[in-house]
């Protein structure tokens, strides 16, 4: 085989930031025809990303719909799909990470016999219903797929207890590869209220809280805990950008409105999140990738949720789990207020998420497991 055809899919902001540096290295590479399907679960956050790294689609199946349900998301996937495959005819499908449109892309490519790639493997909490429902979308591609593009050794080892171990690579995490080109030293926010924080005066705390396991009395709690933080700590500007979740929407406003140190802003591109992250004093959040590119940029990171399947950063001290109780969320954040000790120590912890060459890595791999090279990319030896 001279050249491979490699399409890449994905179809949520979170993805395609992990997912756009590596189809542009793809692409860089002369034995690789990459191609590029993007779903649109998120339209407009899913935009802004391409628009960044200026990766224009192949195929878009736009199906997002207001109110969209985790059937009509994954249903409209599968077919949008079969026509996509049909048509483009890959040797390889590569899916990242665990949103719905991974289990559907993965799913379909198999309906094809259409081998699959998964980007971000490994992951696991080990609970079907925490985080909901990507844990078991991350299971079942585990299942499906052909090559493992597994960030950490814990990652590696999760796969091995499945009996996973054939066409597994340890490769750290492609959003590391992200931030070497969005985060910049001289940035303007399209919003002005973040051109206006003096980032080195006051203490800047970037939020966001989106997930669906969290909706209901947990996200009451989180947003009470956030009002109080707020109130109780003058030095500290609060930043959250507000998913468009007309759930989270509805709950931020009610609990948060009307506070002058906490700003309530649209959700910001990936560059403009990856420059405030880079700028502010600490990150609390229900985010997967943000547990990952905070450690990168030495904040710490107190995570609302219950548990995380990215253990490493907790191990290496600078994640900790604050859960989604009230007393709980507020006692940590205070700690990282008011104790310098303890935020040193959380900032400067070892990120354990990779060294930029994720990219690099996977397709060193994929070049190697077709005949294109004569040996496997050495692994990555971070955590």
């Amino acid at each position: 085989m001279s050249k491979i055809k490699v399409m890449t899919i994905f179809g949520t902001r979170p993805e395609a930031i992990k997912m756009a540096p590596l189809a542009l290295e793809l692409a860089r590479r002369p034995e690789i025809d990459a191609l590029c399907c993007v779903t649109a679960q998120h339209r407009e956050m899913l935009d802004s990303v391409l628009n960044i790294f200026q990766l224009r689609p192949d195929y878009d199946l736009n199906i997002m719909q207001p109110r969209q349900t985790l059937s009509t998301i994954t249903s409209k996937c599968l077919l949008g799909m079969d026509d996509v495959l049909d048509e483009a005819k890959p040797d390889l499908v590569l899916v990242h990470g665990d949103t719905s449109t991974t289990f559907a892309g993965a799913l379909a490519a198999f309906y094809h016999q259409v081998p699959v790639g998964h980007v971000e493997a490994g992951l696991r909490t080990y609970d079907k219903y925490s985080p909901f429902p990507e844990e078991m979308n991350r299971k079942m591609v585990g299942a499906i797929a052909d090559l493992h593009f597994c960030p950490t050794t814990a990652n590696r080892d999760n796969l091995a207890r499945e009996n996973i171990t054939k066409g597994v690579f340890l490769t750290g995490n492609t959003v590391i590869d992200a931030l070497q080109t969005t985060v910049v030293k001289e940035f303007t926010f399209a919003e002005d209220v973040l051109n206006q924080l003096d980032y080195e005066k006051q203490k800047v705390i970037l939020v966001t809280c989106h997930r669906r396991e969290n909706y209901g009395q947990p996200m009451e709690d989180i947003m009470s805990a956030l009002a109080h933080i707020a109130r109780t700590h003058p030095e500290a500007e609060l930043v959250y950008p507000v998913h468009l979740s007309p759930v989270v929407q509805e709950c931020a406003h009610r609990h948060l409105d009307g506070i002058a140190n906490v700003h309530l802003i649209p959700p910001l591109n990936v560059e403009e999140m990856h420059n405030l992250m880079a700028r502010c004093y600490m990150v609390m959040t229900d985010s997967g990738g943000l547990q990952e590119e905070a450690p990168a940029l030495g904040k710490p990171v107190l995570v609302l949720r219950k548990e995380t399947e990215r253990p490493e950063a907790v191990a290496a001290g600078t994640v900790k789990l604050a859960g989604v109780s009230y007393n709980d969320i507020v006692a940590l954040a205070e700690e990282l207020l008011c104790d310098p000790a303890a935020y040193e120590k959380m900032a400067h912890a070892v990120n354990p998420y990779g060294d930029g060459q994720a990219c690099r890595r996977i397709a060193d791999a994929i070049e190697w497991h077709f005949g294109l090279r004569s040996q496997p990319p050495e692994p990555f030896s971070g955590t």
